[in-house]
């Protein structure tokens, strides 16, 4: 069972910053899941909100910041991750912003094929599936994330209808029957966000593919 760390290991350190992936890294995860926006010079950033307001000492909308003043507040940009990680464990890359999508899968191509990188470090996940569907019908080969809150059915339709890697669910949304569903129709599935032990224990029950969590060693 693969443990990802949520934006990092949030539980332990600020979410989505360097040290938070570092912190991630140290704990032997198998993924690190994090979030892309768009900043004002059209390079993907890693943070949660739209805004900084919330996890810097700024505020304002991520898309008026350069990149350059973002990195002054500890918001990396998706090129300063993955040159950190280096192909140590793979990136489930959730895009917030829609606007996002096409300049991450341009940086993901210099890195698959410049770089040499397996494509399989990499999974696009969204609630937007128009960013999902965008992704299908490219000509980028990526591994799809389904990620769902509320209608488990919708969303295996829809992973069925993208050919999607795997479906993320809300994990309290799971049972037995349709974890073997998912299954059964070739998905692997990535709940989120489990921390307590026990849902810990719960999911782990169930037999999915990973755990998204804050504290992944605890998975």
């Amino acid at each position: 069972m693969l443990k990802i760390g949520h934006r990092g290991a949030k539980g332990y350190a600020a979410e989505n910053t360097l040290t938070s992936f570092k912190k991630a890294l140290a704990l032997g995860v198998d993924g690190i899941e994090l979030d892309i926006h768009l900043c004002k010079d059209n390079i993907p950033v890693v943070i949660h909100d739209e805004k900084v307001d919330r996890t810097t000492t700024e505020k304002g909308f991520i898309k008026d910041y350069s990149s350059f003043d973002l990195k002054k507040l500890e918001v990396p940009t998706l090129a300063d991750v993955l040159d950190l990680i280096n192909e140590k464990c793979f990136l489930n890359i959730e895009i917030k912003d829609k606007n996002a999508t096409q300049y991450v899968l341009e940086l993901l191509q210099i890195y698959t094929v410049d770089k040499h990188w397996n494509p399989n470090l990499f999974q696009i996940s969204s609630f937007d599936w128009t960013v999902l569907e965008f992704c299908s019908s490219s000509n980028y080969a990526m591994q799809l994330g389904v990620l769902c809150e509320d209608n488990l059915d919708n969303a295996i339709c829809f992973a069925k209808k993208i050919n999607a890697y795997s479906i993320n669910p809300y994990f309290k949304l799971l049972d037995s029957e349709n974890v073997k569903e998912m299954h059964c129709n070739g998905f692997k599935i990535f709940p989120w966000t489990v921390n307590s032990e026990e849902d810990l224990t719960f999911v782990k029950s169930l037999q999915v593919d990973g755990i998204i969590s804050d504290f992944p060693d605890k998975i």
